[in-house]
C-alpha cells in the first residue's frame, strides 16, 4: 500500500522530527496524565486544557499536517482525549444529532472546525475525541448496516380455562424476533435462526434457544 500524494509530507515530517527537533519533542508534547476511571469528570475549557491546544499547534508547523491529522495525533498518539478530528461527516452528525447550528456556511470553514470540537468538548469533556470516534464509526454504512436488525412482531392471545371450558384468565403474549442482517462472527446460519427474543405483556424478557 502506498501513501500516495502523503508519501512527500510523511518523509520530510519524519526528517524534522528526527533531525531538527529537540530529542524528546514528542514526548513533550504528550498528556502524562494517568486515566481516571470515574463516572465523574473533572470539567475542562471548550477549548480544551492548554496541553492539548499546545501540542495541536506545536503539529500544525509540521509540513502537510492541518488540523484535522493534528488532531489525530492528538487523541490517538499524544493522549489528549478531549482532540477532536473533525471532517464534513461529523459536521453533520453534530448537526443532526447533538444541536449544533447549521450557520451560514456550506463548507467546513477553521472557525466551524474549532466550534465543533469545543460542542463536543462541552459534552464529554476530557473524553470527548473517543466519544466522537465512537459515533464517527457507528455512523459508517459497513457498522450501521451490521447493527440494523429486522424486527418481526407476532401478537398471540392465551386463555387460561377451567375444566367446563370457562375462560378462567385471558392475556395477549408479544413475541419479538430479532433477525440479524449481517453474517456473526462464529454464528452459523442455523443458529443465526434460531435466536429468538421473547418479550411478554409485562415487559419481562427471555433468551432461548431452539434447535432442530
Amino acid at each position: 500500500m502506498g501513501f500516495g500524494y502523503r508519501a512527500g509530507y510523511i518523509t520530510r515530517t519524519a526528517e524534522i522530527v528526527a533531525k531538527e527537533k529537540p530529542k524528546d519533542w514528542l514526548d513533550s508534547l504528550c498528556n502524562h496524565e494517568v486515566f481516571s476511571n470515574t463516572i465523574k469528570q473533572e470539567a475542562i475549557p471548550p477549548e480544551g486544557r492548554e496541553g492539548y491546544r499546545k501540542a495541536h499547534e506545536e503539529l500544525l508547523h509540521l509540513k502537510g499536517v492541518g488540523p484535522k491529522v493534528a488532531d489525530c495525533v492528538c487523541l490517538m498518539g499524544l493522549k489528549w482525549g478531549e482532540a477532536v478530528p473533525v471532517d464534513t461527516h461529523v459536521w453533520q452528525i453534530a448537526q443532526r444529532d447533538y444541536k449544533f447550528g447549521k450557520g451560514k456556511h456550506k463548507s467546513l470553514t477553521k472557525a466551524t472546525y474549532d466550534a465543533v470540537g469545543d460542542h463536543f468538548r462541552a459534552l464529554w469533556g476530557k473524553e470527548a475525541g473517543w466519544a466522537h470516534s465512537v459515533l464517527f464509526a457507528a455512523d459508517l454504512r459497513t457498522f450501521s448496516d451490521r447493527l440494523t436488525t429486522k424486527v418481526e412482531i407476532d401478537v398471540e392471545e392465551v386463555k387460561v380455562k377451567q375444566e367446563d371450558g370457562s375462560v378462567l384468565e385471558s392475556k395477549v403474549v408479544i413475541k419479538r424476533e430479532l433477525l440479524y442482517e449481517d453474517d456473526i462472527k462464529g454464528e452459523s446460519d442455523e443458529e443465526k435462526e434460531n435466536k429468538v427474543v421473547v418479550e411478554s405483556a409485562r415487559g419481562q424478557r427471555a433468551k432461548r434457544r431452539r434447535w432442530e
